[in-house]
């Protein structure tokens, strides 16, 4: 899980899902930013934030998806600050070294958590429908898998981001709620 950058004393950290809008962690600067050729997808499980061992919740990961691009929020942080981001991410994301591109054109290499499909908590590809069912039932320490889910879809809209994937499902998960 440790990638070294020689002489670098901070360094962007991109976050695509729970990072875009629950920052536990002091930051030295913070812009909008994406990433080309992934795709955010409600395939991780969580056995230890929004969900159990038992009942594990779904959380985002990305998705190697060749055109796709992941809107987001990059932090630059100190080096520092991975013993934290590595504790809450310890649920099967890894680093990955990726280009940062912002708003004003210019770029840095930074770094993102990813769970790769190899990992244990993964649960892989279902419909959006049926993913707003799991999520609608889970819960964990950090509170209800729906209010993740919900928290994210409203970050992604102040960004003027369109996800639909992530939309869909809050669609689905709102219908289940009102008994429809």
């Amino acid at each position: 899980m440790s990638i070294q950058f020689d002489d670098q004393a901070t360094f962007w950290l991109f976050g695509y899902g729970s990072l875009i809008y629950k920052v536990d962690f002091p930051w030295l600067e913070r812009r909008p930013g994406r990433i080309f050729n992934w795709s955010r997808r409600f395939w991780q499980g969580s056995h230890d934030h929004r969900g159990t061992p038992d009942k594990p919740g779904r959380v985002v990961t990305l998705i190697k998806t060749p055109g796709a691009v992941c809107e987001g929020m990059a932090y630059r942080i100190t080096a520092q600050e991975f013993a934290h981001l590595d504790h809450r991410e310890k649920n099967g994301y890894v680093r990955l070294v990726t280009d940062v591109y912002f708003q004003d054109a210019t770029q840095a290499t930074g770094v993102v958590y990813i769970a790769a499909p190899d990992n244990r908590a993964y649960l892989g590809p279902a419909t959006e429908q049926e993913i707003a069912r799991h999520i609608a039932d889970c819960a964990g320490p950090s509170g209800e898998n729906s209010d993740y889910l919900l928290q994210l879809a409203h970050a992604l809209r102040e960004l003027n981001e369109v996800d639909e994937h992530v939309f869909t499902i809050e669609r689905h998960l709102l219908a289940l709620r009102s008994g429809a």
